[in-house]
């Protein structure tokens, strides 16, 4: 070969190179294209595999598809909604839903509203989510404290989900709905009625209510039952919470981008939430509950704010929340012509065996 090569002119040789070169150009090509065309093959296959398991027929001779595994009875959410986050609009939407979706609501309502449970209570309410076979499937919701079920030696845990909101304007929300209530309920004298000092005038002062210490919420909300939990300004209860919140709930929202939250509640978890997206965006009782007479706050009064170490934490907080959130959403859905949609089923199973 050596030797022809050698009495071959070299415009031949060039002609004969990329001859080959072709050739094996095009023998890879149909490689490839056999290939995809064998895989394109075992995804219908795969396809028809599952659907046939997951095909039953009904006692009439019909077909039906076998119900999600969100369909489990044993089902139980645990919202332990942080103050003014917009817990009440979500809540409701969980109240319109029950009945059509079959599941119970359940308000979680603590004595003078304080989040930190007893252990003699801790051991109750545990039990009560666990064994209590009635109220399953169960929605439970109320300003708690998160509660680690693993520590009382029961079998399966609830799925946490829950809302955060920028800590400066959860805040001015809170203050005025003390004093001037909202309109859920606007008949309620509320404890600090009759108080006119804004809250500008509130923080110029040097007032408790309006006093960095009172940012200091949902990381504790996030953080548990700790005693540690409720120092403010605890670094280790910052570190707690972000642990808590990526390992334990589903999924944390925020109220700024509240349809999106429900929209990917709606997608992940249809036993409870399907039609909440439909009937966050037409229903009135999810738009219901405004603080009256809030008056936004200055810059310098933010600025006044944002010097204490508190509100870095529980702005850091957030931040991660918010980044975390986000993070999901970007893998969950997608925008066109300015609306989101979420994304359809993007993993299939193969090569199912036993046939």
């Amino acid at each position: 070969m050596g030797l022809l090569r050698t009495m071959m002119p070299p415009r031949i040789q060039l002609l004969a190179v990329l001859a080959f070169g072709v050739a094996m150009l095009l023998i890879e090509n149909q490689i490839q294209r056999l290939d995809e065309s064998r895989a394109k093959l075992e995804r219908t296959i795969a396809r028809h595999e599952v659907a046939e398991v997951e095909l039953r027929h009904t006692e009439d001779g019909g077909v039906r598809e076998l119900a999600p595994l969100a369909e489990n009875n044993d089902m139980v959410i645990i919202y332990n909604r942080v103050p003014k986050t917009a817990s009440t609009s979500f809540t409701n939407i969980a109240y319109d839903l029950c009945g059509k979706n079959l599941f119970h609501v359940l308000h979680i309502n603590t004595t003078k509203n304080n989040p930190v449970m007893s252990l003699q209570d801790q051991v109750r309410f545990v039990q009560n989510v666990t064994t209590w076979r009635e109220m399953k499937p169960g929605f439970y919701h109320g300003h708690v404290a998160y509660l680690d079920f693993s520590k009382y030696g029961v079998k399966g845990k609830p799925m946490y989900i829950n809302v955060v909101r920028d800590p400066i304007e959860r805040l001015v929300s809170y203050y005025y709905f003390l004093r001037f209530g909202d309109d859920y309920r606007p008949g309620l004298r509320r404890r600090k009625q009759g108080d006119k000092k804004t809250f500008d005038e509130c923080v110029s002062s040097g007032g408790s209510d309006c006093a960095p210490e009172k940012l200091w919420l949902q990381i504790p909300f996030f953080c548990g039952h700790h005693s540690e939990c409720w120092n403010a300004g605890s670094k280790w209860a910052l570190e707690q919470a972000k642990y808590n919140l990526v390992n334990e709930y589903l999924l944390v929202g925020v109220t700024e981008e509240l349809e999106d939250f429900i929209m990917i509640l709606e997608a992940a978890l249809p036993r409870f939430f399907k039609g909440a997206t439909e009937l966050y965006r037409t229903g009135k009782r999810s738009h219901l509950r405004k603080t009256t007479e809030k008056k936004p706050p200055t810059k310098e009064t933010i600025a006044k704010l944002q010097q204490s170490n508190i509100w870095k934490m529980e702005n850091e907080f957030y931040e991660f929340a918010l980044e975390q959130f986000q993070f999901v959403r970007a893998h969950a859905v997608r925008e066109k012509d300015g609306e989101l949609y979420v994304l359809a089923q993007s993993f299939f199973y193969e090569k199912i065996y036993p046939k």
